[in-house]
């Protein structure tokens, strides 16, 4: 199975677990993540790069494939994800390396599919 596949099958589960919990402070988070992704004055697009370089900065891996996904599914192409890894590295400092390492490989594994 992919990386990919394997992301989302966890991510999924998981996701479904903490839900089924039925707590009130997770499931507003959950809430108000999503609509933050939601067209406001920045398009989803923007928000996505934004948000892809924020969890590269703070080096949330899994936060990395999450907004990749959705930069993938926003349309966005390999030379604007290597502007965004730039603007991460230089926010974040070379501790951001290994990082850009993983997420170039998760991009170019969704590249290819």
């Amino acid at each position: 199975m992919s990386q990919i596949q394997d992301f989302r099958n966890y991510r999924s589960k998981m996701n479904d677990k903490l839900l089924k919990t039925d707590n009130k402070i997770i499931k507003r988070l959950y809430s108000l993540d999503t609509l933050t992704y939601e067209d406001s004055a920045l398009d989803t697009r923007t928000k996505e790069m934004l948000g892809l370089v924020a969890s590269m900065v703070l080096r949330c891996d899994d936060c990395i494939k999450y907004h990749l996904e959705q930069c993938y599914k926003q349309g966005l192409k390999t030379d604007e994800i290597m502007d965004i890894f730039g603007v991460a590295n230089v926010v974040g400092g070379t501790i951001v390396i290994p990082h850009t390492r993983r997420a170039l490989e998760y991009w170019e594994e969704l590249y290819n599919q």
